[in-house]
């Protein structure tokens, strides 16, 4: 399962914690095309159905289907830049791939 750094709970926690943003909204990561590696993440006021949900000490996260099998071994991690642009990373979980 994905996982987060401690960057990235903290990144999706500003992201999503927003004035007036409701309760529970989270980013939501999702992949179109299995066969096309590129994902799309957005915020959203709540997961859509059939996504799985990762909750990390308050920071949630929604993945679409795909998106899950595509990240099951991956670490999430985020920073942000000097003008305020937010910049997810993906690497791989230690280990991930060894049976």
């Amino acid at each position: 399962m994905l996982t987060l750094t401690e960057n990235a709970t903290l990144v999706i926690k500003s992201i999503t914690g927003v004035e007036g943003a409701p309760e529970g909204a989270g980013v939501r990561i999702s992949q179109e095309n299995p066969a096309d590696p590129a994902l799309a993440v957005t915020t959203t006021e709540s997961p859509a159905k059939g996504d799985q949900i990762l909750e990390e000490a308050g920071a949630r996260v929604f993945l679409e289907p795909n998106a899950a099998a595509a990240l099951d071994d991956k670490i999430l991690d985020a920073a942000v830049d000097d003008k305020g642009g937010v910049e997810f990373l993906l690497v791989p979980q230690p280990g991930a791939g060894v049976h």
